[in-house]
């Protein structure tokens, strides 16, 4: 998935359904992150894995990791914050 591909700006969390930001891993593990809630979901094969059990609790150390590491939405500032950014519809 990319940060530009037009399903991220649909996609929700199943929990708070805000968005979520896209985490391109080093290892070409991708996922998607609510830094709301600090859960990553899983991108397999492709497929995000959006169900609430598939969702894991990160660490606040870790949290802030994927801050500095979350690839931006198109329109997105990039910056750390509630996760909304510039996104049409969110609210800061």
């Amino acid at each position: 998935m990319k940060a530009d591909d037009p399903l991220l700006r649909i996609l929700a969390c199943p929990l708070d359904k805000g968005p979520l930001d896209l985490l391109a891993g080093a290892d070409d593990e991708e996922a998607l992150y609510n830094p709301r809630l600090r859960r990553r979901y899983p991108i397999v094969d492709g497929i995000p894995q959006l169900l609430p059990s598939s969702g894991e609790q990160v660490s606040a150390q870790e949290h802030e990791r994927l801050l500095l590491t979350r690839v931006p939405a198109a329109g997105d500032d990039g910056g750390p914050g509630d996760g909304t950014g510039d996104r049409p519809g969110a609210t800061p």
